[in-house]
């Protein structure tokens, strides 16, 4: 169920909230959402988030460190038996690049954008899941009964599912630029 009727999502982002807005607080409100800087922040982070990590993966210490995690994940537990930890981290770290490199030409092209989205939706969706199937990443603190927290491993994984939810917020963003694309070219 759409909380926006549709027709009104498109149109949306075309208005110019600026002139609507009465309070300080919706002014300011209205000049963040007039900038875009909302998507800037987020898939600029991606980027650079991705193109950073996936660099990382393929060096030892990095492909070192994600064993545990691939290791342990449901999902991709096969990939290191399958290639090693050097060339699987590797091949992980092309992806993740690809995926970067998609969420760039989503600014022209907001076709490759939805397709980096899905790509890096995918690899966050898998990064996730490591959250719970990860020895260590939920543990019990001493004295306190029945209570369990993320370490400081847990916390690094859930940091992933917060990158799900931003590759979803830049599928969405580029499938709308990609429809009105579509809608204006016919």
């Amino acid at each position: 169920m759409s909380l926006v009727p549709s027709g009104q999502a498109i149109n949306a982002e075309k208005q110019d909230l600026s002139k609507d807005a009465k309070s300080n607080l919706t002014k300011l409100a209205a000049w963040i959402n007039d900038r875009n800087i909302p998507f800037l922040i987020t898939s600029i982070g991606m980027v650079v988030m991705l193109l950073w990590a996936g660099s990382f993966k393929m060096t030892a210490p990095g492909a070192e460190g994600i064993v545990p995690l691939v290791s342990n994940s449901p999902l991709i537990w096969w990939h290191f038996k399958l290639f090693g930890p050097y060339i699987g981290s590797d091949i992980i770290g092309l992806t993740e690049w690809v995926a970067a490199i998609l969420i760039i030409a989503g600014y022209i092209r907001p076709k490759a954008g939805i397709v980096g989205g899905f790509i890096a939706t995918l690899m966050f969706f898998t990064t996730s899941s490591m959250l719970i199937t990860t020895p260590g990443a939920i543990i019990s603190v001493p004295g306190i009964h029945h209570m369990r927290f993320m370490s400081n491993l847990g916390l690094f994984l859930f940091k992933d599912v917060i990158s799900l939810g931003v590759s979803l917020y830049l599928i969405s963003y580029f499938g709308r630029k990609a429809i009105l694309s579509e809608n204006q070219s016919r």
